[in-house]
């Protein structure tokens, strides 16, 4: 059991307003010397990377389809270790799911496993009196659920805003606080540009989320809410450990250096990425792939994550020193896993614009959105799974490459041709994973990493989770 205060931010749907709430939230809580944790529920990492801007500390996805509920309460806890408050952002609407699963993937369902209270976020700018059917409706609707109060968006004016907190005393729902509708302006960073605003240390990116502390904590009833989000009960599981999660293996006696793609303010994988390889064994360093013209001295294995935006082909292209180490450390056996974009900055190019050249295909953008969970099987024996190996990722891209996959593929899933290539000890696919959901990889990548290099096979070692 472990003590950590916490909120689940949801909405009616999605446009309510929830996300710059949520970041707002925790920058306003940090600047009164809260120390502050953020997580975003589904998976998005964009929005965990700015909540993990606001707070000060690794926002992280906690995706029930990806790491399994179990583990919701367990990564919330190591997460928000020494936090004075957790929050948690839904997506889409309180009772939504994307996969068709509800009762175990919607918001309301991560609440009841994280014995959360949940804060309901209502854009009122069009709405009087109904307010309080509304969110009566919503408390009704699931009985396990624990509405603490709403926090209304876009209200026109006073007499405005005393109606909707009149109507919502009538249903006993408490109202943390009431913004106008020029409070939370558009200040984020276009979407385009994905998390690299937060991995560069955009000044941009920092002022924007100042702002929206400066307008939650002028709003909201940040005291409320606290003692709302302690009254939490100790959630109901011990804290994930990477350690534990890896299980019994035999290390490496050497400590293999293990580049991560990202810049000065994270990465572009998971936060549980990094942690899973050191404990594994590993010395995990960053490498900007868009800045940096070396891979770092001594490297063993490179990890490019499925955060890394396709928005940034140009830059990746004319950082042509970096694209010729990168081919060089897979030409010699070393381990690479690609995954989302990283998949298309190992093609041959990327519309028209030369990229590393490690795999013989061609990426070109296009309009429409792939976005989608897959529950996929692995084609090949890699340094992410052994053969046969069923996983869930998640994609979410524009650019499609041809060929879709290599002589050998890396996954195949129902509905789908094979996707993604193995070769040599390059892992690469659009398919993100989320590595707490299969801690085995970190084990696998590291392994092969201290090991000698070999053109095709993956290095064993006794122990080693397959």
């Amino acid at each position: 059991m472990t003590v950590v205060p916490r909120l689940v931010l949801s909405a009616p749907s999605s446009g309510h307003g929830k996300n710059a709430l949520a970041i707002g939230l925790l920058a306003a809580l940090a600047e009164r010397g809260v120390d502050v944790a953020g997580f975003k529920l589904g998976p998005d990492p964009v929005d965990a990377a700015y909540l993990g801007l606001a707070a000060g500390r690794p926002g992280r996805v906690i995706d029930p389809r990806l790491v399994g509920v179990d583990r919701l309460a367990p990564l919330v806890a190591h997460g928000a270790a020494g936090a004075g408050l957790a929050v948690v952002q839904g997506s889409m609407g309180l009772y939504d799911a994307v996969g068709g699963r509800p009762e175990q993937e919607s918001t309301a369902a991560a609440a009841a496993a994280l014995r959360s209270p949940v804060v309901l976020v209502v854009d009122v700018a069009a709405m009087g009196q109904s307010v309080a059917a509304l969110v009566h409706g919503f408390r009704s609707y699931d009985e396990q659920l624990w509405l603490g109060g709403v926090i209304l968006n876009r209200v026109a004016s006073s007499r405005h805003e005393a109606l909707l907190r009149e109507a919502l005393d009538d249903v006993g729902v408490p109202v943390y606080g009431a913004l106008r509708r020029q409070d939370l302006p558009a200040v984020l960073p276009s979407r385009r540009h994905g998390v690299a605003p937060v991995v560069d240390g955009s000044a941009d990116a920092a002022r924007a989320v100042r702002r929206l502390g400066e307008a939650v904590a002028a709003t909201v009833d940040l005291e409320r809410l606290l003692g709302l989000a302690r009254s939490a009960p100790p959630l109901p599981a011990p804290a994930w450990s990477p350690e534990v999660a890896l299980g019994a293996f035999t290390a490496p006696v050497d400590r293999p250096l293990v580049a991560v793609a990202g810049g000065p303010g994270g990465s572009f994988s998971h936060p549980e990425t990094a942690e899973l390889l050191r404990a594994a064994g590993a010395e995990v360093v960053v490498v900007d792939p868009l800045r940096d013209e070396a891979l770092p001295v001594g490297t063993r294995a490179l990890v490019v994550g499925g955060a890394l935006p396709e928005a940034y082909a140009e830059q990746l292209s004319a950082n042509r020193r970096l694209c010729i180490a990168v081919a060089e450390l897979a030409r010699t056996g070393r381990p690479v896993v690609a995954e989302g974009a990283g998949l298309l900055w190992l093609a041959r190019e990327l519309d028209g614009l030369p990229m590393c050249g490690v795999l013989d295909a061609v990426g070109v953008s296009r309009d429409g959105l792939v976005a989608g969970y897959r529950e996929a099987t692995a084609q090949t024996d890699s340094v992410v799974a052994a053969q046969g190996t069923v996983l869930v990722g998640h994609k979410a891209h524009r650019a499609v490459l041809t060929p879709r996959a290599g002589q050998r593929p890396a996954w195949s899933w129902d509905g789908g041709t094979p996707e993604g290539f193995v070769w040599r000890n390059v892992h690469a696919s659009q398919l993100t994973l989320h590595w707490a959901g299969h801690p085995a990889t970190a084990a696998r990548l590291v392994a092969a990493a201290a090991a000698d290099p070999t053109a095709e096979a993956v290095p064993a070692q006794p122990g080693v989770p397959v």
